[in-house]
């Protein structure tokens, strides 16, 4: 188990702000050894959650979540929708 604490609700506001539903995100590298995302994987945030991890939508197929802190990721656009 991790000793990340949770962020506060100030922090959480913010996450969401900054990442907000369609954001598009490239993923750097991540602290889990068990995914099977790669650096240079695209995905599509859904929401940010209560403990403030970005829920995505992968185009490799998963939806597990970053973890802000310890995953390393950017954003490169953002969905348009019409």
């Amino acid at each position: 188990m991790s000793n990340r604490p949770f962020p506060s609700r100030e922090e959480v506001l913010a996450l969401r702000k900054q990442y907000d539903a369609g954001t598009i995100i490239e993923l750097i590298d991540m602290q889990d050894e068990w995914s099977n995302l790669r650096p240079g994987d695209i995905g599509t945030v859904q929401y940010v959650d209560d403990a403030g991890q970005i829920q995505m939508r992968w185009r490799r197929g998963s939806r597990l979540a970053l973890i802000p802190g310890v995953d390393s990721f950017r954003i490169i656009g953002h969905e348009e929708h019409v």
